[in-house]
Formats: structure tokens, C-alpha cells, sequence
């Protein structure tokens, strides 16, 4: 897929490389990006949360995913992650990559979300540590995720591109090649700011990890919003909606009008939307006239007449009832006496 600009949300600019292309000896050799885990590739997964970077470079071989990004590869293939690093920062340059900072993310992050990509680029904006709100902080050029071990993640950070340039070429002269060097060659020429997420710096090395990940994303607290992000990337929309306001819509549907009501209510509501030029604002439009509907619904179930009497319409007083009729066995009334 080529690439496209990504919307940037409010976050401080940035561009993005995904490093997708290692050998995932301990999965056996299996192609690890392309392993879902809660019906979604794990690289498109990692994609989704850097989206609101305005260039993104995956460095492996091209294959389909989930939104457009660019493609690279380092030389030779198979060289080592900062060979594939310096390849990633060597194809952002275009007229779309002038963002001053680069998030760098491996292909292999289940449960990595856009709030923590933005956390890391507003704290190398800022140059302070998130916990010391309002102390001055002096200049770093890197932010990085520890996980829960205390080990550094340099493949979930945000750094300086100038300062990434530096250090690799100083790599480069030291040892006369990147081929094979090890990463944390990278962190200890940056000294970056230290962030501790265990969750968002888990990633999957084995297939032990693509178990406990898949196991997860299906506990409670976090299959729904684990399915509905899969639907969105199956489908190809981008639409932040309230879940709850949908979700209330099809409780009221349910119960005001007939179980089956509730998915064909949010169906309608949906297309409504679409009709009315999409977005939040029309989703939660829709939503609300759905639910003044199954409320009046219920409402009128509730206050039905008993079967066989007619309910007065609004306005119009009852009918008086007429004679009673006789008990039985008593004598009929007079003809003759009511005619005079």
C-alpha cells in the first residue's frame, strides 16, 4: 500500500518507524506480524496506535495491512535492529516526514495504544518525566516504556531524529557497521526519560506471550473494546462513537420493543448516521431519536387497555355505560310500561 498522512490528533508532530522484520526464532520462525491476536495482525495493531503520525515506515517486506503506510528494508536483510533503525530513518525522508520526532515501535506490541504513543511524544515535547508535573526538565532525546521487570524497551519510544542520527553514526565509525549491534548501544548514548508500562510494553517472543495476550484482550473489562477496535479495522473506518449510548439504545430495544429489535435498532442507527454525513455528532444524533422511540414504545406496552376495551382517544371523555343487564332469572322490564 503507499503511503498517506496521518491526522495528528492534537498530539506534537511525529513521524513513525515500525521495525517488522526479525527472524521470530523463538515463534519457530513463523511470520510474528502477521499472528493476530484478537482477530487483528499484531503489526496492524501496532499501526493503529501510531496513526496519528504524519509519515510511517515499516521496515520488512511489503504485505497488506490495515491503513497505507511506506516500506524499506535494511542491508543486508536480517542485519540487526539498528541496521533496520537506520533504514526506517534513511526512507522518512520526504516532503511528508518534517516532523522533528520519530516514534520507533516493534511489530510485536498486542495490547500498545494511540493514548501511550501520545503520552511519549507530549513528554519529549515537554522534556520532563510525566510524574514531575511543572519541574523544569532538562533536554532529553528519548522517552522510552520500561516493562514490568524493569528492563528498557527502546522499541516503544519517541526520540529526536537529529539525536537518532548522531548516535548511529557514532555507531557506525565505532564499530564500522550496525550489522548485528545490540540495541542497547542506542539507549546508552540518549540517556532517555524512563516511563514504567507493563502493559503497553509487553510484546509477544513467544508463543507462550501470544497465549496469555490472546487471553487477555477476552477477560471482561477489556473484550469490548478489544472487538469493536477489530470491527472498525475490518471494515476500514476510523470513527471514535460512545459505546455506551449504543449499547443503552439496544438495552432500551430489547426490552422496550422485542430482543431481536436490538441489533437491527443500531443497524438503522448506523446507516441513519452514514446517511446524515457520519462522524460522532450524527451516530449520537441517531442514537438519541431511536431511544425517545423505544421509550415512547414501551411506554404504550405498559399502558395498554385490558383486551376487548377500547382506549378513549386523547380529548374525548368515555362513553357513559348503559343499563346493566338483568341477573339471571329475574323479570324482564316492561315493554308496554317503557313505551308510555
Amino acid at each position: 500500500m503507499t503511503e498517506a498522512a496521518g491526522p495528528v490528533h492534537g498530539t506534537p508532530a511525529y513521524d513513525a518507524v515500525v521495525l517488522a522484520g526479525g527472524a521470530a526464532r523463538r515463534l519457530g520462525g513463523a511470520d510474528k506480524p502477521g499472528v493476530r491476536v484478537g482477530g487483528r495482525a499484531l503489526l496492524d495493531r501496532v499501526l493503529a496506535a501510531c496513526a496519528g503520525a504524519r509519515s510511517t515506515v515499516v521496515v520488512a517486506e511489503p504485505r497488506p495491512t490495515a491503513r497505507p503506510v511506506r516500506w524499506t528494508r535494511e542491508e543486508p536483510a536480517g542485519s540487526g535492529p539498528l541496521a533496520a533503525l537506520d533504514a526506517g530513518l534513511h526512507a522518512l525522508n520526504s516532503p511528508l516526514s518534517r516532523a522533528g520526532s520519530v516514534v520507533v515501535l516493534s511489530a510485536d506490541l498486542p495490547f500498545l495504544r494511540e493514548r501511550t504513543v501520545r503520552l511519549l511524544t507530549e513528554t519529549l515535547e515537554t522534556n520532563k518525566a510525566p510524574d514531575a508535573p511543572g519541574a523544569p526538565g532538562a533536554r532529553r532525546d528519548g522517552v522510552l516504556l520500561v516493562d514490568g521487570d524493569g528492563r528498557d524497551q527502546p522499541l516503544v519510544a519517541a526520540y529526536r531524529k537529529s539525536a537518532l542520527h548522531r548516535v548511529l553514526a557514532a555507531l557506525r565509525a565505532e564499530h564500522g557497521a550496525l550489522t548485528g549491534l545490540p540495541l542497547r548501544l542506542l539507549v546508552r548514548g540518549l540517556e532517555p526519560v524512563r516511563i514504567t508500562d507493563p502493559v503497553a510494553s509487553f510484546d509477544c517472543d513467544t508463543w507462550d506471550d501470544i497465549a496469555a495476550a490472546r487471553s487477555r484482550i477476552r477477560e471482561h473489562g477489556h473484550v469490548l473494546d478489544e472487538w469493536i477496535s477489530a470491527a472498525k479495522d475490518e471494515l476500514g473506518i476510523d470513527l471514535d462513537v460512545d459505546t455506551g449510548v449504543l449499547l443503552d439504545l439496544a438495552r432500551d430495544a430489547a426490552h422496550g420493543v422485542a430482543r431481536p429489535a436490538a441489533p437491527l435498532t443500531t443497524f438503522l442507527v448506523g446507516y441513519a448516521a452514514a446517511r446524515a454525513g457520519g462522524g460522532p455528532e450524527a451516530v449520537s444524533a441517531a442514537a438519541v431519536k431511536a431511544a425517545a422511540l423505544a421509550n415512547r414504545w414501551a411506554r404504550e406496552a405498559e399502558s395498554a387497555p385490558e383486551p376487548g376495551l377500547a382506549a378513549p382517544e386523547p380529548g374525548l371523555a368515555a362513553p357513559e355505560p348503559g343499563p346493566a343487564a338483568p341477573e339471571p332469572g329475574a323479570p324482564a322490564p316492561d315493554a308496554g310500561r317503557d313505551a308510555q
